[in-house]
């Protein structure tokens, strides 16, 4: 269900001509670029039929609350795959459970601090990217106390760049009627990342 309201919402934005990836590269980071994608997903969030703000709420929303946008939140990446098929079962904030593969790791340096985060893929699901949620010392302050997602174009190569810029609440964060997976605790980061959405109320 969730996943079909992202999609519905994210081609809003794609038609309006704006991506949201964690692919760029971190010598071109556009700060503009990253604001104006989320002033269309604030109006999709405030006018799509298919928004996770409950409806009663739309007329008075007045967009998600974010860090603010910094360049140190983009990070050079190295993904190391699974050397073998590893299968799990992610739970959720339902009585839903979600098969998916452990398809690697990505290897980073987050500040001074070494840090690494499974990538997941969910049997059946997409396969052009990978789920990368995540927890941090500023989930349950400053950001969603269930914590935040990343979702991360696949690539040929072995080294990415991961854009923090772009991490975001699940829909469960604004509406409990969505079913959401939680963050595996091997995904719960030793730092802050003080960049991204932030807790909406």
């Amino acid at each position: 269900m969730i996943t079909r309201v992202l999609a519905v919402l994210v081609c809003c934005v794609l038609l309006a001509g704006c991506e949201e990836d964690t692919g760029a590269d971190s010598s071109t980071f556009d700060e503009q670029e990253l604001l104006d994608v989320r002033r269309e997903k604030d109006e999709a969030f405030r006018t799509n039929a298919e928004s996770p703000i409950p409806e009663h709420m739309r007329d008075t929303f007045k967009g998600l609350k974010y860090f603010a946008p910094s360049e140190e939140g983009v990070v050079d990446a190295v993904f190391v795959p699974a050397a073998a098929a590893d299968t799990m079962t992610m739970t959720t904030t339902t009585s839903e459970l979600r098969p998916a593969l452990r398809a690697g790791r990505f290897m980073f340096t987050y500040g001074a601090t070494a840090c690494t985060l499974v990538a997941y893929q969910f049997i059946g699901g997409p396969t052009d990217s990978y789920f990368v949620p995540f927890t941090d010392r500023t989930t349950g302050e400053t950001s969603y106390r269930g914590g935040r997602y990343l979702d991360v174009e696949r690539t040929s190569d072995s080294v990415y760049v991961i854009d923090f810029n772009r991490a975001y609440n699940p829909f469960c964060a604004y509406n409990d009627a969505f079913s959401c997976p939680r963050v595996p605790r091997e995904n719960n980061l030793p730092v802050a990342v003080t960049v991204g959405e932030q807790s909406w109320k």
